[in-house]
């Protein structure tokens, strides 16, 4: 279930230098913290035949345009997505997706405090003791469920490949930001 942040009253000078305050505050404090899907699939032949079926589309819709006074254009580009959308509907039966939200500021900042560089990490010039506050930060960001044991259990034993892009998926919501500095 997304998690809200905490409405304090507005202040009345930022009420009356902006009419639109307090619509504005209710949408900021009804904000939903930042959400990322890893996407797992075991099926090297899902993948491919997936990659395959997008890549042909691209193609066939880039003739389609280049050819427009050919009428089997459109019946093509319609294969192609039919296509598409089989080999989509296939990968994402094999598929598993896990999902991970930001977690509040203060719960971050507190669980990276938890888990400070040990003295060989410290001297690599670390911060963080990775393998400590990894399990745990997945865990606890993971929108499924996911356990600390869980967590640790695939840090430690999938690929080192696979077991960075599980860690990276946690720790890279955290630093996710949703909006632009524009000129006032």
């Amino acid at each position: 279930m997304p998690t809200k942040t905490t409405t304090p009253a507005p202040p009345p000078a930022a009420v009356a230098a902006d009419a639109h305050w307090a619509a504005k505050r209710e949408k900021l404090a009804n904000r939903i913290r930042p959400t990322v899907s890893l996407t797992i699939c075991d099926d090297l032949d899902l993948r491919v035949a997936l990659d395959t079926a997008r890549s042909n589309l691209r193609r066939i819709k880039a003739a389609a345009e280049d050819r427009q006074d050919d009428a089997t254009g459109p019946e093509a580009v319609a294969l192609a997505e039919e296509d598409l959308a089989a080999a989509q509907a296939a990968f994402d039966e094999a598929a598993i997706v896990l999902r991970f939200r930001a977690l509040p500021r203060l719960e971050f900042e507190a669980l990276k405090k938890a888990h400070p560089a040990t003295e060989e990490q410290a001297e690599d010039g670390h911060d963080l003791n990775v393998e400590s506050l990894g399990p745990e930060l997945v865990a606890k960001s993971s929108v499924d469920g996911m356990t600390v044991d869980d967590a640790r259990e695939f840090l430690d034993t999938w690929s080192p490949g696979e077991a960075t892009a599980l860690f990276n998926a946690a720790w890279n919501i955290q630093e996710a930001a949703r909006m632009d500095l524009g000129k006032g």
